[in-house]
């Protein structure tokens, strides 16, 4: 159990290490889940012995010896031809928007930017042609750090204008080969009311990155703004050094190992799902997406986090059972795949950067007849934590080993994305400001269906980013509703067939025996051979 929880927390991006022989973890504020936490603490004395027993054992990342040309990470090289084909695609950036509200030191706000770009190489890196090889990177010197500021003080429509701002930035492609990584814009909307417009390319960053970059940014503002000394934890390595590490570990006995074992683990796969759609699918994958959101009762998300902790397993485990029972049930298929995102920063010295880190791993169920929901779930575990041991693969060296039949229409070995994450968000403390999350103006929807499932105050959150050029909002709000029906269904009759378990509720119900309501009057007096050929005498 004690392996399983540690293969857990690195799946969350938690690290758990022993420091003077007590148990210490590094996670960003928010990372540590309530229950993750209770499950170390309640098999903390195992925790500790296992890690007494790998010590030594995890890959340690150092400096990289000084090279001529500095090799990209598998991720990036991945992304850089992506780029190349479709010039520079908006689709690959990590917005943020902040609403500030009050008195904004603007000179801070600017320095605190300008110090995070001096200390993470990431955001100064380009992508330029090698001798050797294709493209390498790059790392231009920390010159300074221009903030765009904008301001729509005396305009009226000011939300619209933002959400104009917003579109126009995301919009405008990045060019690989010169410039920074990251682009910040300052909306003035009065003088105590300001936008902050906050864009990384996905080359430099991943979701983890932009909490590094918020948090950091809290504390140098803090620090500038009441003119005190702001001294940051120096890194012990940069992005640079991790894509050196990642090459030359690729190549060893570890790696192929672990290779061999997605090789396995996903042979035979199917090449498409085969869940319904409104719309034909298109020659070439469109990436426009709409957002709908879903609520499941406090009495049902108790259930199933009370069944997952007397299985042994973690509720994402538990979702990831019923999510692919309901994929299941919709598309009529018992071999289920999903992508799923890990944080794979197991190692401590990475945990501060900000780089594109982030790996996909691809979640295979097989939902058999036969199957009780309790039988569901302990697939569902041992898979997960297969996929947590072997999650440092690259996927896109998996996808060149399997060598899956490419097409433009869809993305390689999975087309539905499922995550799980805490719901508060972790904003930045800044003093004298009034700090919220911007509403999204902007969606992207990088596969056919993202499912995100999160913890809000009554209860799971499920929300359905879905591609509208395959499904109506319609389609998706029924998925959304038979999810609540079947949820309920399985964790109250856990041991029952899955596949016998309802899936519809009131009103798809009462829409079905509308439809089967087909009974017509006919002549009694009348066999039927008799009835059949009147029929065929009218023909």
């Amino acid at each position: 159990m004690a392996a399983d929880i540690v293969l857990m927390a690195a799946a969350q991006g938690v690290r758990l290490f022993l420091t003077a022989g007590k148990l210490s973890f590094k996670a960003l504020k928010g990372g540590l889940s309530a229950e993750l936490r209770s499950l170390i603490a309640a098999h903390r004395d195992d925790i500790i012995s296992y890690l007494q027993q790998q010590e030594g054992e995890l890959p340690v990342i150092t400096k990289a010896a000084p090279q001529h040309e500095l090799p990209l990470s598998y991720a990036q090289q991945r992304l850089w031809l992506l780029s190349q084909i479709d010039g520079g695609s908006e689709h690959y950036t990590i917005p943020a928007a902040l609403s500030l509200s009050g008195e904004l030191d603007v000179m801070a706000l600017e320095r605190a930017f300008d110090e995070v770009v001096a200390r993470h190489e990431s955001l100064r890196t380009c992508f330029v042609a090698g001798e050797h090889e294709p493209v390498v990177q790059k790392i231009q010197p920390h010159g300074s750090f221009a903030v765009r500021h904008i301001d729509i003080s005396t305009e009226e429509a000011q939300q619209q204008r933002i959400a104009q701002l917003s579109a126009q930035m995301q919009a405008e492609p990045f060019d690989l080969s010169r410039d920074l990584m990251v682009r910040v814009w300052l909306v003035k909307q009065s003088a105590t009311a300001h936008v902050l417009l906050v864009l990384m390319h996905h080359i430099a960053a991943d979701g983890w990155s932009l909490g590094v970059l918020m948090r950091e940014f809290s504390v140098l503002y803090r620090g500038y703004s009441q003119h005190e000394q702001v001294a940051l934890e120096p890194l012990a390595v940069q992005y640079s050094d991790y894509a050196c590490w990642q090459r030359q570990w690729f190549g060893s006995e570890v790696m192929e190992r672990q290779l061999a074992y997605w090789e396995q683990q996903l042979a035979g796969l199917p090449q498409l799902h085969n869940l319904p759609l409104d719309f034909s699918r298109p020659a070439e994958q469109q990436f426009r997406g709409e957002h709908h959101r879903s609520y499941l009762t406090a009495e049902d998300s108790g259930a199933l986090q009370q069944l997952c902790h007397e299985q042994g397993a973690t509720l994402f485990m538990g979702l990831h059972a019923a999510v692919s029972v309901l994929l299941s049930r919709w598309s009529n298929e018992t071999d289920i795949v999903m992508g799923s995102p890990v944080a794979n920063r197991e190692q401590s010295e990475i945990g501060g950067l900000i780089g594109f880190f982030v790996n996909t791993v691809v979640l295979r169920s097989e939902v058999a007849a036969h199957h009780s929901f309790r039988q569901q779930l302990q697939q569902s575990k041992q898979r997960l934590l297969g996929a947590y041991s072997h999650q440092q693969v690259p996927f896109e060296q998996v996808v060149e080993r399997l060598r899956p039949q490419r097409s433009l229409s869809y993305s390689p070995l999975y087309q539905v994305m499922l995550s799980f994450g805490d719901m508060t968000e972790s904003l930045p403390s800044l003093p004298g400001l009034q700090v919220a999350t911007q509403t999204d103006h902007y969606r992207v929807a990088k596969t056919d269906l993202s499912v995100h499932i999160s913890q809000g105050p009554q209860g799971l959150v499920v929300d359905w980013l879905y591609n509208t050029g395959l499904w109506r909002e319609s389609s998706i709000r029924r998925m959304a509703a038979g999810f609540s029906v079947l949820l309920g269904a399985l964790v109250r009759r856990p041991d029952e067939e899955v596949l016998r378990l309802p899936v519809l509720d009131d009103a798809a119900l009462a829409l079905l025996r509308q439809w089967n309501q087909t009974a017509q009057p006919y002549p009694q007096q009348q066999s039927v051979p008799g009835l059949v050929f009147a029929c065929a005498r009218q023909q």
